[in-house]
């Protein structure tokens, strides 16, 4: 494993390291943050318990200067407080509330109970409403659910609803966006410094905006629909510190589920967890979502990464409101570091039932799949959709394997269509899937990913062997409780739907 950790120590022992896989140099660990910020940091880890090495001074004049890592600093300006430490409960002002089809109604109902039947929202301008999960399905209940988000909006005259009415032509509904998560980046509800919450834990792919991002209950919401505020403890931050080029045939969702597999699923229980580095800072802002929306997978509250001209770029035609970044101090404090060498890694999947099942690609070769699915909050991007595609094109071979393929946005969908891949002589992607064999692109939404209705596209109905570019294994997912799903990037979930079996991608990429 190309990693190492630093964790606060006892002073006896406050220079010793535990070796995961290379060495770090001993002298100064030299952390990267993004050019934007002209400023360069030099921090050794020490104990917070660690004796002081010289002496304190007092502080001149004002208050004492504290320093504060970037979640603390955010929910801070959020709570209108001077300094945080972890561990402190604070009211927090909420920026911006996503909520959906799934989630919404039981919202709503909280609110309607506690504040009242007549009750106004607190800003009609900072709730974000999505359909998105059990969208394209004939069962009742689900049409329901879209029915009383749409009844809500109405009554409050709420800003962003993204509706969908005519469920047999997705086109023809301009409102309508897809997953919720992906829509929140593309319709610019996403910036650096605010706190942003969504009844979805997958409302952590945010964070890849500089912002502070977490799901929360319906409970939670109902309140923040009324108040615009919660109550929230300050995490501890883990930093993870991501070093080196990224090679041609490594994609974000490796990178997240080397680190799963090495802290586990419980190791980042009620953490934040900050991603820096020379790779995160090569990242585009699709790779930086996937790596942010599987935090919760480890147990965290939010995933964050310091926001840089990558990101401002982003935002450019996507908001006009104004924002203000924030950034880890120098001498921030840590729970714990974590370092990678991102070019000694190699192509990884979580294995049936758990995100932390971590094993090489090329271990898994004997694994025979019945079928492969790319989409979801954490595949379903643009950017995951050309990796698939590069693949595909590469190998010039089809598909021996159902591959299901579903767009996470309206955008995406119409970016397969008309993007020509890089290489391929001006095809676009759906041009490539189709030679390849693969299904056509089907209407953008969860699709199958967390199962949903027995009609929805993709679910298995049946025990069946996945490799899939979403983001949990668990039983259950997908449909059957039998399903086995293997977790893996697009571009290896791409060339195991060309072998019939898990398969490396450097098969086809090299």
């Amino acid at each position: 494993m190309a990693s190492s950790v630093i964790s606060p120590s006892p002073p006896s022992i406050i220079n010793s390291k535990k070796d995961l896989g290379f060495s770090a140099s001993s002298s100064s660990l030299k952390l990267s943050i993004p050019r934007c910020q002209k400023r360069s940091v030099s921090r050794k880890i020490v104990s917070v318990m660690a004796p002081q090495q010289s002496e304190r001074k007092p502080a001149a004049t004002g208050s004492v200067k504290t320093v504060m890592t970037m979640t603390e600093k955010i929910l801070a300006r959020a709570s209108e407080k001077p300094h945080l430490s972890p561990g402190d409960n604070v009211w927090v002002n909420v920026d911006i509330l996503m909520t959906h089809d799934v989630c919404g109604p039981g919202s709503i109902g909280i609110f309607k109970k506690e504040f009242g039947e007549n009750a106004k929202v607190w800003d009609r301008e900072k709730i974000v409403i999505i359909p998105d999960h059990y969208i394209f399905t004939s069962d009742e209940r689900a049409n329901r659910n879209v029915d009383i988000l749409r009844e809500f909006c109405v009554e409050q005259n709420i800003k962003y609803f993204y509706d969908i009415k005519d469920l047999s032509n997705f086109k023809v509904n301009p409102d309508y966006k897809g997953v919720c998560h992906v829509a929140l980046a593309q319709e610019g509800h996403c910036r650096p410094g605010e706190v942003l919450l969504g009844t979805d834990s997958h409302t952590c792919t945010a964070g890849a905006f500089g912002q502070f991002a977490t799901g929360i209950g319906n409970t939670d919401a109902g309140f923040v629909l009324g108040t615009g505020k919660v109550l929230l403890k300050v995490p501890q931050t883990l930093r993870f510190v991501m070093d080196g080029e990224m090679p041609d045939y490594l994609l974000a969702k490796d990178l997240i589920l080397q680190i799963i597999g090495e802290i586990s699923v419980a190791g980042a229980t009620y953490k934040a967890m900050e991603f820096v580095g020379t790779t995160v800072e090569s990242l585009n802002m699709e790779e930086r979502m996937t790596l942010c929306n599987m935090v919760v997978e480890a147990g965290g509250k939010n995933g964050v990464i310091p926001a840089d001209s990558t990101t401002f770029k982003y935002l450019e035609d996507k908001t006009a409101l104004p924002y203000e970044p924030v950034y880890s101090d120098d001498q921030a404090s840590f729970l714990s570091e974590y370092r990678f060498d991102v070019s000694k890694l190699e192509p990884l999947v979580a294995k049936p039932h758990s995100p932390d099942n971590r094993a090489l690609a090329r271990e898994c070769k004997d694994v025979k799949i019945d079928r492969v699915y790319i989409g979801s909050c954490t595949g379903g991007k643009t950017e995951d959709f050309l990796a698939a595609a590069k693949v595909f094109l590469a190998s010039g071979k089809k598909v021996k394997v159902p591959t299901f393929l579903v767009p996470a946005t309206q955008k995406v969908w119409m970016d397969l269509y008309t993007l020509p891949v890089p290489g391929s002589g001006g095809k676009t992607c759906s041009q490539i899937f189709e030679e390849a064999g693969c299904d056509t692109p089907a209407s953008p939404s969860c699709g199958a990913c967390l199962g949903g209705p027995k009609d929805t596209y993709a679910r298995m109905n049946e025990p069946k062997v996945c490799v899939s570019t979403t983001n949990r294994n668990f039983p259950g997912r997908m449909g059957h409780k039998e399903g086995q799903i293997y977790l893996a990037s697009p571009y290896t979930a791409a060339a195991s739907a060309l072998t019939g079996y898990v398969t490396d991608p450097r098969e086809f990429l090299m």
